[in-house]
Formats: structure tokens, sequence, C-alpha cells
């Protein structure tokens, strides 16, 4: 049975162009300019100009609405917008609207960006000192009077649960950073190119919230990204060859918030992911052993290992030696932690350059990447091929 028959969607629609601005952490410039600037290197990259644009998605978190950057890039009418919730976790899901629209006619180019000065302006990294008058809000009073106001407390729980249930210790979580930063030293258009660390650079670092340390942490970055996505039909036609959306898919777990779900059954996994992993695999019709490369949301090196688990790629509680062991490649580009903080975005790029054969950090014969989005809050993934 072939992909398609099995979900409708897989193999209808493809990357057809990817583009972004440099990766800073002070652009000198407003999020709006660097949105119309990442839109016009994706479509440069696949051939095409602005006219030819009649879709676009973006995050909620995004201060550039889709009609603003449509009208300052040049793009005439549209037929489709859309936004997704959740931070991180919608970067997979705006691929996946995009695909969902050209697959049903509704539109036959949609762009697909995210663009912040998130070291520059508002760096999310710093929490949240306020409840908003939301029911998201309203939740956040649970764990806001007892200090936990950042991500990185958030993670933290989780983390210290995952280290005392499978008995280790933080260095587990070095391996991932060190991993990242390994890759990133070799990606010119990485922040931290030609700058690895070491398992005793992790170890050294200073603690940001026990038992995660500073190189445990993504880095707040200031850039923009943006990928085009049409029918797989129009993508041959275009400049580069087509990376066809296999399979995508958006994910909630049982009794899920947004970076507090402390009050489900257990605390080592990541049921959000979970979801998106079965989707993934059923509607694929692929396994674990058939991805060659893998882009794994990173903003906490901890949730890397779990959603290892989460996949199926290890058991749990053995996600650390698997690393350990380069038993997969993943990040290729560096990561969040080595090359930029984009939400995510700029992993389903070089998730593209690899099945291009185009990446810094070549895996040879790549043939199918696994991409996810943020972990934590509601989720989204990607399985991506090149045409046979």
């Amino acid at each position: 049975m072939s992909a398609r028959t099995r979900d409708g969607l897989g193999g209808r629609a493809a990357i057809a162009g990817i583009g972004a601005t440099e990766f800073s952490k002070d652009s000198g410039r407003s999020e709006l300019k660097l949105a119309v600037e990442a839109v016009h290197a994706a479509l440069d990259d696949a051939g095409l100009g602005p006219g030819d644009v009649d879709g676009m998605v973006t995050f909620t978190m995004d201060t550039s609405p889709e009609i603003t950057v449509a009208q300052a890039a040049g793009i005439g009418d549209l037929s489709f917008f859309s936004r997704i919730h959740y931070g991180g976790g919608a970067a997979c899901a705006t691929v996946q609207q995009a695909a969902l629209a050209v697959a049903t006619g509704v539109a036959e180019v949609v762009v697909c960006y995210r663009a912040f000065n998130e070291r520059s302006g508002r760096r999310f990294g710093s929490g949240v000192q306020q409840r908003e008058p939301s029911a998201e809000g309203a939740a956040l009073g649970w764990s806001l009077p007892w200090g936990l106001l950042t991500p990185a407390s958030w993670v933290a729980m989780a983390a210290q649960r995952y280290l005392h249930t499978y008995n280790l210790t933080p260095e587990a979580f070095g391996h991932v950073a060190v991993t990242d930063r390994r890759y990133a030293a070799t990606n010119p258009a990485a922040y931290f190119y030609g700058q690895p660390i070491t398992l005793a650079d992790h170890s050294a670092s200073r603690w940001i919230v026990e038992p995660l340390r500073l190189l445990d942490c993504c880095q707040e970055t200031d850039g923009g990204q943006a990928i085009v996505v049409t029918t797989t039909e129009r993508a041959r036609d275009l400049r580069r060859a087509p990376v066809v959306i296999t399979a995508a898919a958006q994910g909630a777990g049982r009794r899920q918030e947004g970076m507090t779900s402390f009050y489900r059954d257990g605390l080592t996994g990541l049921p959000e992911m979970d979801v998106v992993a079965r989707q993934l695999w059923r509607t694929s019709g692929l396994r674990p052993s058939d991805i060659d490369v893998a882009i794994l949301y990173d903003h906490f090196t901890p949730f890397v290992l779990m959603q290892l688990e989460e996949f199926g790629f290890c058991a749990p509680g053995e996600a650390a030696d698997f690393v350990a062991a380069d038993a997969l490649p993943f990040n290729t580009h560096g990561g969040q932690l080595g090359e930029a903080y984009l939400h995510g975005m700029n992993g389903i790029a070089e998730a593209v350059r690899q099945l291009r054969g185009a990446s810094v950090n070549q895996v040879a014969g790549a043939a199918h990447a696994l991409v996810t989005a943020g972990t934590g809050v509601p989720t989204s993934g990607l399985v991506l091929g090149v045409e046979r």
C-alpha cells in the first residue's frame, strides 16, 4: 500500500524552496524586514517570484501577520492564510497546513515563515513574569507562585525525574550538546561555527536550573527562515528537485498543558510526541530503521533523549547511550543549540538540504528524514523524502 493511500496526503506536496537570513544576536532591522528577506530568499531558491504565491502560514507568536508580510514582499492575492499556536510546536505544522492546502487545491504555492529578534528584542528564555488574562495564563498560576517562571525551570522538573528514574547523571544530557556543537563547528551558517565542545566543557558550564546547565539550553537568535511548499507535480518543473512531504502530523497528549504538564501519569516521556510518532509511522509506512537522518527539536537537551525513545529508536532510558554511540545522525546543522534558535524552522531547512545532498554535514545517500517541532507543548512532525 502506498503512503498516498494511507492518508491522502503523502507524496502530493513537496518543499520546493528554502531561504533564511543570517543568524545573529543583533539583526539591526525589524522582524518584518527579516520575514520578507527570508521569504524572498526561499522563493529565489525555488525559482519562483512573489506573484506565484497564493498562500502563507506562520506562527501565532510571529509579530508579522501573513497579510502584512505578503504586502511587504510584493505578493498579490491570497487564497489561503493560517497561523499555528504553541510556539516551537508549530514548526512542522506550518508545513502540514501548507501541504494540506496545496493537496486539496485551496492554494498552489504556500510560503511558511518565522522571523524574530529573539535575542535583541523579546527574549523568550526570560520567562513569564505575570499571568495573561486567559485560560492558558490561568494554568500557569499553578507553577509561577513556586518560582517556576522560565522554560528552563519547567523542563528541569521532567529532566530531574528522568535522571532519577533511569539512574543517570546530568552527563547523559551532555552527549546531545556535544553532538550538536560538533556539527555546528563545521557549518558556516551556525552561530557556533568553529566552536565544538567536549563533555568536560558541558560539565563545567554553569547551572541554569538543576539539572540543566548552560550548554543544555538553546541559544537566543535574531533571524528569519522561510519554506516554499507546492504540489509535487509543479515542484518537478522548478529550480530544485522536490523534497516530498511523505507524512505530516500534529499531536497533543492527555492532560497536556503548555510546558507545565506536571500532572500526567509520568514525567519521563513526551506523550505529545508519541501521538505524532504513531501518526507518522502509520501514514508513511516507514519504521525507525528507515530514517537516515533526524532533525530533533532541541531547545533543551533532555527532550532530545525523550524524543528518540518516543519514536522507538531506542528503549526508555537508553537514549544517552544511543547518542553517545552515534547510532543515528541527528541535528547535522548544529541544531538550535549550535546553529540558531528559529523555533525549529531552520531544522526543516536542514532536512531539505540533506535530501538534496547539499548539507555541509551530508549523510551519504539520505533518502528519508524525520523532523520534529517543539516539545513539552502541543507539537508536530514531518517525514520528508526524495522522489523515487
